[in-house]
């Protein structure tokens, strides 16, 4: 009985090694090295150097003791059917007696096996070596063991002496790196071979794991619309499906227990009005509605008129002209929100493009703009209209058409008047400037200065008689020799000045003299400027001059000029938009400078701008200054005329919309309360303008005359006006080349 037992004990564990050897495959050269990797806590033995650990207590295969053993003993026990009534404890003491003495015939025949044992391993069984269980190995990964094994004891972790700089060489030199795979669950190193690669690279494209599977295989439908001969499913019907079942019976009859006593109450019918919306106004008679108080309609859309046909009569269809002019105008300006077309049928009628757009705009006006009815007040309509005084109290003014001033043969753009008021000078775009006499209508003298003129200025001091016209890039000062021996002489000692030497500031303007043919016609200096001059202005004491050179890209927009010293100078360094004009105040030192959308005040002692006046127009044309000082008007190309009083408000005091077209120049009386304005409607509008000494009481401004009489060339009507300095006269220039006298 003992020796049956010690030889199923001795198989059993020759067996048990080889399955342990198995497990280690590819670890080093064994046992040895099993040693040194695993063996932690064990002091090493030097005189047990070649003793097998793979069964000691802390191994890492110390858990797997019993795995293996119960196909072997099942094996020994179909030899010998006796043994099976032994202990366990007889056998596990055989085992431990019996261990040395396999460990040392295994390790005989270990060189023999090792050569083909492995060689046809099969990859089904996944590698069981650490048997933690499937759980994060995160949780161990500050301790030194891995887990436990099936007794509770702890698994240490193998030794990992790997730096990245071995992990570095092992990249460089192994040239399976790239298909290695480190498995935490085991602490060990797998080369993947080329089927598990191409499985790896097949997932990553999307594509099934299995080369054999298609993914394309058609379909077999097993239930189709055809009726079959053969059913597919042929089992009959249960027997319960024919008898009532039972549970269900139970189940029932405990719900209708449960509602007698009151436990389950039954569900309440909810009332349906609340979640659901409904019309408000759906049973409101209408009549009803009309009768309220308050209620007020929404105001219908007008009917579409011959205009909006498909066909319309062809007065309505719009001009070249009139399409420009439509195009131009400002979206709140048009009289027709469309351009009216023709078709031929109503069949090519395209869809209208802003249908949505007014349809939206309509909405928003019924919501947006809340209607409310007002009382009416009876009022006398001649009660709102301001007591204005008459025009027969307002006179002097002029009111009729006295003389015409005919020679020019183009555009009159400049006109102007002798301090005396005995001489008129005008000048044109056929390249001439000509001087008439007021009360003849005489054309005395004609200077030909070779082109377009643009303006002239006539020196307002009256011990001289000097004019300054612009053309070009030059400014001509011309000695007309209109007056007595005096004013003349005293012209030539102002013209005779010497010009100063100053260091030129870049392109500045370039003072000279003419000779010959200019100078016998009285042109005595030029004054050549760097670009185009737009406009001319005196200051009161004759001796300062300033020119207007439009341009974005320049500072070298406003020159002023001195007379008798010859020389010119730059007072901005920087222009904040493209000036249109400027003047000198009458009185004090201030100098206005006007660009597109605004009048700046200058004080040219301190060399600071004092105030800005916003004119509230899109372009300014043309500006005066009122003889007091305190007021100026602006003219616009939209058709506006605006007064500032400067000590009232940087904002016009008055806007007057009296024009049809661009308003091109204003002008104000010396000395009688009268400004006038000059439109491309062909018009002068006289307007009264009282200015009262008493701050508190705001100027009178009353429209007393319109003065007509040019005829509209090339869509220019009167292109400059300007008053008699005494009398109450105006004279007009306009594009039809010629000048009239109102008086």
């Amino acid at each position: 009985m003992e020796e049956s037992s010690s030889n199923v004990l001795s198989s059993e564990k020759s067996g048990k090694m080889k399955r342990t050897k198995k497990r280690n495959k590819g670890e080093g050269d064994g046992d040895e090295e099993e040693e040194q990797v695993f063996n932690f806590n064990k002091p090493a033995d030097k005189g047990d150097d070649d003793e097998d650990l793979s069964d000691s207590e802390d191994s890492v295969y110390s858990g797997l003791e019993d795995s293996g053993s119960d196909s072997e003993e099942r094996e020994e026990g179909s030899h010998d059917d006796d043994d099976e009534d032994d202990d366990d404890e007889d056998d596990a003491d055989g085992e431990q007696s019996q261990q040395t003495e396999d460990k040392k015939k295994g390790s005989e025949g270990e060189d023999e096996k090792k050569a083909d044992e492995y060689e046809h391993d099969s990859s089904d069984e996944e590698d069981i070596r650490n048997t933690v269980g499937n759980i994060p190995m995160e949780w161990y990964k500050d301790f030194p063991h891995i887990g436990y094994d099936l007794d509770g004891k702890k698994i240490y972790k193998p030794i990992r002496n790997k730096d990245e700089l071995d992990d570095f060489l092992d990249k460089m030199e192994n040239p399976d790196y790239w298909r290695t795979v480190h498995d935490k669950q085991t602490e060990s190193d797998i080369v993947l071979s080329d089927e598990q690669v191409e499985l790896v690279k097949r997932l990553q494209r999307g594509q099934f794991g299995d080369v054999s599977f298609n993914e394309y295989q058609p379909s077999v439908e097993f239930f189709s619309n055809e009726v079959m001969l053969h059913p597919v499913t042929n089992r009959p019907a249960d027997k319960r499906s024919f008898i009532p079942s039972l549970t269900e019976k139970e189940k029932v009859s405990k719900l209708v227990h449960a509602i007698k006593m009151g436990w389950i109450k039954p569900r309440r019918v909810e009332d349906d009005s609340r979640g659901r919306y409904y019309d408000l106004w759906a049973t409101e008679d209408s009549s009803i509605l009309a009768q309220h108080k308050m209620h007020l309609p929404a105001p219908k859309i007008p009917l579409p008129g011959h205009q909006e046909s498909y066909n319309p009569p062809p007065e309505y269809l719009f001009t070249d002209e009139e399409r420009a002019l439509w195009e131009q105008q400002d979206p709140s300006d048009r009289k027709l929100p469309f351009v009216p077309k023709k078709f031929s049928s109503l069949r090519q009628v395209p869809a209208f493009p802003r249908f949505i757009h007014e349809r939206f705009e309509r909405c928003l006006d019924l919501y947006l703009c809340p209607r409310q009815r007002k009382m009416r007040v009876n009022v006398n309509p001649e009660d709102l209209i301001p007591k204005l005084p008459k025009p027969k109290d307002l006179q002097p003014f002029p009111t009729t058409q006295s003389l015409v001033y005919r020679g020019h043969s183009g555009l009159v753009r400049s006109i102007s008047v002798s301090p005396s008021g005995q001489w008129l000078a005008s000048g044109s775009d056929d390249g001439s400037v000509r001087f008439w006499e007021v009360c003849s209508s005489r054309c005395v003298k004609t200077v030909q200065v070779g082109g377009a003129v643009k303006s002239v200025a006539w020196n307002p001091n009256p011990s001289v008689c000097l004019l300054a016209v612009a053309l070009d890039s030059v400014v001509l000062i011309v000695s007309p020799s209109l007056a007595d021996k005096q004013v003349i002489s005293a012209s030539e000692r102002l013209l005779a000045g010497q010009q100063e030497e100053e260091p030129s500031e870049g392109a500045g303007p370039v003072w000279s003299e003419t000779e010959g043919e200019e100078l016998s016609q009285g042109i005595r200096l030029k004054i050549q400027h760097p670009k185009a001059v737009h406009q001319v202005a005196w200051h009161a004491k004759g001796d300062y001059l300033a020119s207007v050179m439009p341009d974005h890209s320049s500072n070298l927009q406003v020159f002023i000029h001195q007379l008798s010293r010859r020389r010119s100078q730059n007072p901005f360094r920087k222009n904040k938009g493209l000036v249109q004009c400027v003047s000198f105040h009458p009185v004090r030192p201030y100098f206005f400078v006007a660009t597109q959308r605004s009048v700046r005040i200058y004080n040219l002692v301190k060399q600071e701008m004092t105030k800005k006046l916003q004119a509230n127009s899109k372009w300014i044309s043309s500006m005066a200054v009122h003889p007091g000082g305190d007021h100026v008007i602006c003219g616009s190309y939209d058709c506006r005329l605006s007064w500032f009083d400067l000590d009232l408000s940087t904002k016009p005091y008055k806007m007057l919309r009296h024009h049809k077209k661009a308003v091109r120049g204003v002008a104000y009386h010396r000395s009688y309360p009268l400004f006038a304005s000059a439109s491309d409607d062909g018009s002068v509008i006289v307007c009264h303008g009282t200015v009262y000494n008493d701050l508190l009481q705001n100027p009178l401004i009353v429209p007393v005359k319109v003065l007509r009489g040019h005829v509209i060339t090339h869509d220019l009507g009167v292109l400059d006006v300007t008053f008699h300095p005494t009398q109450p006269w105006i004279f007009s220039s306009g594009a039809d080349a010629t000048i009239r006298l109102f008086t």
